[in-house]
């Protein structure tokens, strides 16, 4: 038997948008790629039968994703936008292997390469020229009447929100315990470091480095004169109350998951159980990301003296 039969068989998920024709040619060409490296490809069926393939080219197939359907698997790499980059967290939490993110939407800061970068990524992931990091997540507990009604997680964020466009949904958070402040608004986003640059952000909530360790509780355009975001301990449970007198309110898990809030619903977040894991090709700081990805001005800047 040679060496070559001896050597351990990788395999990768790949899990791509391909309802885009960008999509299904960068797919293809990091099928092609892997395959060239010896390295076997893992795909959706219905995925696979979006893509022109040789028929030399064989890659695995699976109806659908889960814990099982990723088994044996190396890492998962998703391309696409932040949407597609979420459905691959899901899998990637539910099963513990890394998920490596190439972006094909616009932002992107769960990705770790972008288009252009394609080949570099068969590359790296070829010679495992890679490293995994682990990053936080919340888990996510709602009760009415007492009673625990659905358990939920989310990568970048909770949020609670008003369901009726016309009308404010009034709220009361708390933090550990103890109640911080009543308003009403729009809702309330409970984020990780990770989604400080999410939905968090755009709701005016802090950029957090993804290696600080806190939980964020960010206000949407409430009426209150306190109504600032607030930075807390991983260790904490933040809680929504949504009051009595209110109309419905609606809870959303990475703007992905849903579930309806009856008025007196609580919504408690704690820092989750499971991390999901992340594939990193680059040593490049977190700050350095923030500029480009926010093509941010630092024209002028010179740096600490030598």
């Amino acid at each position: 038997m040679s060496d070559t039969d001896t050597q351990e068989l990788r395999t990768v998920f790949l899990l791509a948008h391909t309802g885009r024709p960008a999509a299904i040619r960068s797919a293809e060409r990091v099928v092609r790629g892997l395959t060239r490296c010896g390295i076997g490809v893992r795909v959706l069926a219905d995925e696979a039968a979006d893509m022109s393939l040789p028929d030399e080219l064989v890659v695995e197939t699976v109806q659908e994703v889960g814990p099982a359907s990723v088994e044996g698997c190396e890492l998962i790499i998703v391309l696409g936008g932040d949407g597609t980059l979420l459905r691959g967290a899901e899998f990637a939490r539910a099963s513990g292997v890394p998920m490596l993110g190439v972006n094909l939407g616009r932002v992107g800061f769960l990705a770790e390469a972008e288009r252009d970068d394609l080949d570099k990524v068969v590359d790296r992931v070829a010679t495992k020229e890679y490293e995994v990091e682990e990053r936080m997540t919340i888990d996510v507990l709602v009760r009415n009447d007492g009673h625990v009604v659905h358990v939920d997680w989310a990568l970048n964020e909770a949020s609670v929100e008003k369901q009726a466009r016309e009308r404010m949904i009034e709220l009361v958070t708390e933090v550990d315990g103890r109640p911080v402040s009543r308003f009403g608004g729009d809702g309330v986003v409970c984020a990780t470091p990770t989604g400080s640059t999410a939905y968090a952000f755009s709701a005016g909530g802090p950029v957090v480095w993804p290696e600080v360790e806190a939980l964020l509780m960010v206000p949407i355009s409430a009426h209150a004169l306190f109504a600032k975001p607030l930075v807390t301990s991983p260790t904490s449970v933040l809680a929504v109350e949504v009051q009595p007198q209110t109309p419905h309110g609606v809870l959303w898990c990475d703007g992905r998951r849903t579930v309806e809030l009856p008025a007196g619903a609580r919504v408690e977040v704690r820092r989750g159980a499971v991390p999901v894991r992340l594939a990193r090709l680059h040593h490049a700081s977190f700050t350095d990301r923030l500029v480009a990805k926010f093509a941010l001005p630092v024209a002028g800047w010179r740096g600490a003296p030598h």
